[in-house]
């Protein structure tokens, strides 16, 4: 699976930028931004933690839903079962899109819709529309990344403390 993740991730247009000496997938918007546009507008509870302490990223009536970007598209699927398992709730993946590569990255779409069939579990995408971007681009979430001054990438490790470079 880590190799099927790597090659598709190499084979399919995203915007890469470096920081330093660190190759990453760059997105202009949060994951949560995309959290809080849909999950209001479905009336769920965004963060919803479990007694394992995970935390459903949006938890409807009827749903456990797990949202990413459409690189990290398989540990989605993973979550999402989880998700279910642990609350009773139908799983759900939620795949963002970048509007700019939107056509070139439905295979992600097609690929998790077609695990979604095997496995019970529903799929759907969606793309910068569902953050009603202003005229300079950025989105009304003020934690998003898009309305941060200066934005630099940090990277998330047990032994590395989340900070921002300067």
């Amino acid at each position: 699976m880590l190799f099927i993740s790597t090659l598709s991730a190499n084979a399919y247009p995203f915007d890469v930028k470096y920081y330093n000496h660190w190759k990453a997938v760059y997105h202009p918007h949060s994951e949560s931004s995309y959290q809080h546009a849909y999950c209001s507008a479905h009336n769920g509870i965004e963060e919803y933690e479990l007694p394992d302490k995970t935390r459903i990223d949006c938890l409807t009536d009827t749903y456990a839903i797990e949202f990413d970007f459409c690189n990290k598209a398989y540990e989605a699927v993973g979550q999402s079962l989880h998700y279910a398992f642990l609350t009773g709730k139908k799983p759900k993946v939620v795949l963002i899109l970048d509007s700019k590569y939107k056509q070139q990255q439905m295979v992600y779409y097609e690929r998790v819709k077609q695990l979604g069939k095997s496995y019970g579990i529903e799929v759907e995408y969606i793309s910068d529309e569902v953050l009603n971007l202003g005229n300079k681009g950025r989105c009304q979430f003020k934690d998003c990344k898009c309305n941060r001054k200066k934005h630099r990438f940090w990277h998330v490790h047990d032994n590395i403390k989340k900070k921002e470079l300067i």
